[in-house]
């Protein structure tokens, strides 16, 4: 059981939960401090002072008041108005993101909500109930209000949830099944709900994690397509890395003389031959996929910091009394370090499609030309390169940042806004992309290591070899490389292939 108090909460912990159906509960210590905001809430509700969105109306509406009487209806009008998304549902392991990064900002005991609606929403992850969610219809900014709306209507019955097909099905149906009787939400109940960045955040930590595996394994597919050119490893001796100083580089050059280590194929031709130097997008992996590893680094940091970050507004501070207007819920910061992801996976992608066209052109590989044993009657890898080039050019179209993309909104009372959950949404497919990418260098990189038995590479790289020849038979005739590509694809994303190649090192 992952038990939730706001704050210790880890990107692991998240696709536990997520991936792994790991059950969550909250801690006693987030229990009592959101009794604590709660009572403060109330206070406030009652004492008649003006707080925005518990005595006023929301963005643009703040300067009117609600009376007393109306006050549950607000909540209630609130979800129902800013449930507004569109498009493709977000699939289940995105939704379980959402709820359990809502649940743990409002664990903090700032947002003065009652502990039974945070507990409902942990009841939806625990019992696999994910809400109908659309992907598109938030400016990450005054928090990702649609997304976030109709992830919380279910809470009073209305709404729909995703089955696990893709169907939905009304709430109030669904509730009813479950034995859960529909809530009425109170004061800041509604606001608290919506008001955050946690649908930005939730696409972005998941295809983030994407991306570091995907990373990891492309050191291997570059180590492989190093040993199927005769490449040297020369270029990553650790001395050269060091005096630049530059970790991402400094980290990837070490994999890769860990992943070469002990290889048959360069001492066959480390005596003799010709070439002075390999071309950059062998010789310069460390600082090219190094670059990607140092902006990760950052990436990672300001992912996992808004894990458990308070972002709703107002804020409530028990202690002070103070309920305090601010801006947290701007989702500027993590829009930004998006796009920077959209910017990594894309240069990892146009490196990988040089080492790829470098296998593939036997004018620069000394192999046969496409990796076919046979060229000519066969065409072999020939269009593998062109499916490449074509996802590249998309993934530099995504590599164009959202977040200098703000329009106002609110009646220009959200007059800067982030576009967080576009940059989100760019970003899941620029790594949906790399994946594909990756398992195309390395369906050519296993390949072009044909051609060079008996002779074996380090143990790492024969450990992926093997891992990629479970899915993907050697090339001899012509035959669709779509299939083997997709089912490759899946291992990449999975994470089986670098779990394997992660064997094989710590064996080696």
């Amino acid at each position: 059981m992952l038990v939730l108090d706001g704050q210790s909460l880890t990107l692991a912990h998240v696709e536990a939960v997520a991936l792994g159906r790991r059950k969550v509960e909250l801690s006693e210590d987030a229990i009592r401090a959101m009794r604590a905001s709660r009572a403060l809430v109330e206070e406030k509700s009652e004492s008649g002072e003006v707080v925005y969105g518990v005595t006023t109306g929301f963005g643009r509406l703040a300067d009117v008041l609600i009376p007393p009487k109306d006050r549950t209806a607000l909540q209630r009008n609130l979800l129902r108005s800013h449930a507004a998304g569109v498009g493709a549902l977000l699939d289940d392991t995105e939704v379980r993101t959402l709820l359990l990064l809502r649940a743990n900002a409002l664990a903090r005991g700032h947002s003065g909500i009652r502990v039974q609606v945070v507990e409902r929403l942990l009841d939806f992850l625990n019992r696999g109930l994910h809400p109908a969610v659309p992907e598109a219809g938030s400016v990450g900014a005054s928090g990702d209000l649609a997304p976030l709306a109709h992830m919380a209507l279910p809470l009073m019955g209305e709404g729909a949830f995703r089955g696990p097909d893709g169907e939905t099905r009304p709430a109030a149906e669904v509730l009813e099944e479950e034995d859960l009787t529909p809530l009425e939400l109170g004061a800041k109940e509604g606001l608290a709900l919506i008001n955050g960045t946690q649908a930005t955040t939730a696409l972005g930590l998941l295809a983030f994690c994407r991306a570091r595996r995907a990373l990891d394994l492309l050191e291997g597919a570059g180590a492989m397509t190093l040993e199927a050119l005769k490449g040297t490893p020369d270029a990553f001796r650790d001395e050269v890395h060091q005096i630049r100083g530059q970790p991402g580089q400094i980290e990837t050059a070490r994999r890769l003389r860990e992943l070469l280590a002990t290889s048959e194929i360069r001492e066959s031709h480390r005596e003799g031959d010709p070439r002075v130097q390999d071309a950059y997008s062998l010789r310069c992996m460390p600082q090219v996929h190094g670059a990607s590893r140092t902006s990760f680094g950052f990436i990672g940091q300001v992912l996992e910091t808004e894990t458990n970050a308070v972002t709703d507004n107002p804020l409530i501070f028990p202690e002070s009394g103070h309920v305090v207007s601010a801006g947290n819920f701007h989702a500027q910061v993590v829009a930004q370090a998006l796009d920077l992801l959209c910017i990594g996976v894309a240069d990892l992608a146009s490196v990988s499609e040089r080492r790829l066209e470098r296998l593939l052109n036997p004018d620069l590989s000394g192999l046969p030309a496409f990796l076919s044993p046979d060229p000519g009657l066969h065409s072999g890898f020939m269009i593998l390169q062109v499916t490449v080039v074509d996802l590249l050019a998309e993934m530099r179209v995504l590599a164009t940042p959202a977040s200098i993309d703000s329009v106002p909104t609110s009646a220009n009372q959200e007059d800067h806004v982030s576009m967080g959950m576009a940059a989100a949404r760019k970003a899941r497919r620029a790594v949906e992309l790399l994946e594909y990418v990756v398992a195309a260098e390395l369906m050519a990189a296993s390949q072009g290591m044909e051609f060079h038995r008996p002779l074996r590479s380090g143990p790492g790289v024969e450990a992926l070899h093997g891992a990629v020849r479970e899915v993907v038979a050697p090339l001899g005739d012509d035959r669709s490389p779509s299939p083997d590509l997709t089912a490759l694809r899946e291992r990449v994303r999975d994470g089986s292939l670098l779990a394997a190649m992660t064997r094989g090192l710590s064996v080696g």
